[in-house]
């Protein structure tokens, strides 16, 4: 038995559940999960009907693993989760999905082979800071697109003055990876969120020191890359840390976000307190300050499409919530 196994992989002390053995997942399939414990690494069985009631196991939760006489391990419960990284569910019309459970980092990774549009950038920071923890700006292969690393950066800087960011080599020349391997520490979840390609899996295998995640080659024409991690694994540093890869993102649905937008699109917020009418949603309103803003040439307007376009989202997002809602509460009461 490893006393400190789980000290490594982030349990940072409190008391353990009565029943059964304490883990962390280390990776989700269908129906199944691996789970490191005290007594090392386990396939468990995932049953959410059987086990975990309304909360479907995800990549960084801790959990209660018990021995069924008939099924072997099976997770009886997921712990309370300290935050959660999450999107809504591009195959669904309003559900949450969980990327990655108790984190205390996340890295947005892009690959300066290709250009960063300011709205992909400003989901990403979104689903970022929902998760209440700091956010970080990783741009890889900056040995070969040294002048779209300075470029880029100012992108981020415009959008997001307070996010540190960084760029790494991802060739021979690996300069710049240790600032990011700084940011690692003992028993710290760092998450790496970005597109297919952008590199993160590539980063993961740099800042572990070995080929433990498969890497794909990128299309020269448009820059894209195959979705070669298909599955979210916690991979343990051996100077100490872990590290979450994420399968690339496309679509990147953000959820229940509200603090977090207003936060990417601050200087929106806080010129809309000015605005004749409070529910502005500065369109054809009269006397919208935001929308002066505009006119004036001290505001993109396509920055105000976006934000317009992401507020409106949310608000879908709500209704559709509250109307599932209602048909669920209806269908109880039949």
């Amino acid at each position: 038995m490893d006393t400190d196994l789980l000290g490594a992989y982030g349990w940072r002390g409190g008391a353990r559940p009565d029943e059964g053995r304490l883990g962390r997942i280390v990776r989700v399939d269908r129906g199944e999960c691996d789970v490191v414990t005290d007594d090392g690494h386990l396939r468990v069985l995932s049953d959410s009907q059987r086990s975990q009631d309304l909360v479907a196991p995800a990549t960084g939760d801790w959990v209660v693993v018990v021995d069924d006489a008939e099924l072997g391990p099976l997770i009886s419960r997921v712990l309370e989760r300290t935050n959660t990284v999450s999107r809504r569910d591009p195959s669904e019309a309003v559900v949450e999905q969980v990327l990655v459970a108790n984190v205390d980092l996340v890295l947005i990774v892009h690959g300066l082979d290709r250009p960063l549009p300011p709205g992909r950038l400003e989901r990403f920071l979104v689903v970022g800071w929902d998760s209440g923890v700091e956010v970080v700006v990783v741009l890889t292969k900056a040995d070969r697109e040294p002048d779209a690393a300075v470029e880029v950066t100012a992108t981020v800087r415009a959008l997001a003055p307070d996010v540190n960011v960084l760029a790494v080599g991802m060739g021979q020349d690996q300069s710049g990876l240790g600032p990011v391997a700084a940011l690692m520490a003992p028993g710290r979840t760092v998450v790496l969120l970005g597109e297919s390609g952008a590199g993160k899996s590539t980063l993961v295998n740099s800042l572990v020191g070995d080929e433990v995640l498969t890497t794909g080659a990128v299309r020269l024409g448009d820059a894209k890359g195959r979705h070669t991690t298909v599955s979210r694994d916690l991979v343990l540093r051996p100077e100490g840390g872990l590290l979450v890869d994420t399968p690339g993102i496309r679509a990147v649905g953000i959820w229940d976000a509200e603090e977090s937008l207003a936060r990417v699109f601050g200087d929106l917020e806080e010129r809309s307190a000015d605005c004749r009418f409070a529910d502005c949603v500065h369109d054809t309103e009269p006397d919208c300050a935001v929308r002066s803003e505009v006119e004036a040439g001290r505001v993109d307007h396509r920055r105000l499409d976006r934000y317009r376009s992401l507020r409106a989202e949310l608000a879908e997002q709500r209704e559709r919530e509250v109307d599932r809602n209602r048909r669920s509460s209806r269908g109880r009461h039949r």
